[in-house]
């Protein structure tokens, strides 16, 4: 028989070994949890970011970028195409010649370009450049895109400058800017060497479009 002695011993070390078993378990369970703790955080993580990403991209994707406004069409004419532009079409003609490297030229476009979307159902408006043939698909075309010009674009190359100057008007020396209003039968009712005063050409386009 045990002793009572080897009894007591007995109970004590199997309850340290209890106690030891169970410290154990605990250990690998606070551990466990340190481990999950850790991966919970590290999927929320990954969801947020997620969540983030998606959210930037839909913005991204909904948000309109600005459109460039493509270059304008050029198209090169001689004397003889230039006549006939200026053939009547029963319809008030504004013709507005001018040069990318012409200050004054550049400073009225605007006011052109405004002109032009104001009475685009009352009369017709062109404008002839007379740059270098380089510029055709250069500087023309961005000049006139960079203004948001609609009107019908043109670049004059002739030999002859001088006779095409005589045949649209006898008043016009050469320089530029030059602007020139035709009624609908093709008859010069205004023009102007040099910066036009807006507000005196709208008054003259009010007098042939109204009737």
């Amino acid at each position: 028989m045990i002793s009572t002695h080897r009894r007591r011993e007995h109970r004590v070390f199997l309850t340290a070994k209890k106690h030891e078993t169970t410290r154990r378990k605990n250990k690998k369970l606070f551990v466990f949890l340190r481990v999950f703790s850790c991966l919970n955080l590290s999927w929320v993580s990954t969801i947020v970011i997620c969540l983030l990403f998606l959210s930037v991209a839909d913005s991204f994707a909904q948000t309109k970028l600005p459109t460039k406004t493509p270059a304008p069409k050029v198209t090169q004419i001689d004397s003889e195409a230039l006549k006939k532009l200026l053939v009547p079409s029963g319809k008030p003609l504004l013709v507005n010649f001018w040069a990318t490297w012409c200050e004054p030229c550049r400073e009225e476009f605007p006011d052109l370009v405004q002109i032009s979307a104001d009475y685009k159902d009352k009369i017709d408006v062109i404008t002839i450049s007379l740059d270098e043939l380089s510029e055709i698909n250069g500087d023309v075309p961005k000049f006139l895109a960079q203004m948001k010009a609609e009107m019908p674009a043109y670049l004059l190359k002739t030999p002859d400058e001088g006779a095409a100057i005589a045949f649209v008007s006898k008043d016009w020396e050469g320089g530029l800017p030059f602007t020139i209003l035709f009624n609908e039968k093709g008859e010069p009712v205004y023009s102007k060497q040099g910066k036009f005063k807006t507000e005196v050409l709208r008054a003259e386009i009010e007098k042939v479009s109204n009737k």
